[in-house]
């Protein structure tokens, strides 16, 4: 799953979406590219607990092409 996550701007907010992710799935795969404000996730968690985990945490997801 790919995200655009437009308000993650520093390095403390990608710390935050990396938690926000782990805590639906622990072992999941998180890159993150934050010039580009995208984030890359590889998980057996269901895509739809993932956004709701950043939704939760303040950084609302896009769905990335």
């Amino acid at each position: 799953m790919k995200f655009q996550i437009d308000n993650m701007t520093c390095g403390g907010c990608a710390r935050s979406v990396t938690k926000a992710i782990h805590s639906v799935d622990p072992h999941a795969k998180v890159d993150i590219d934050l010039p580009q404000k995208s984030v890359n996730v590889v998980s057996i968690a269901d895509e739809s607990a993932v956004v709701a985990a950043l939704e939760e945490v303040g950084y609302p997801p896009r769905r990335a092409g």
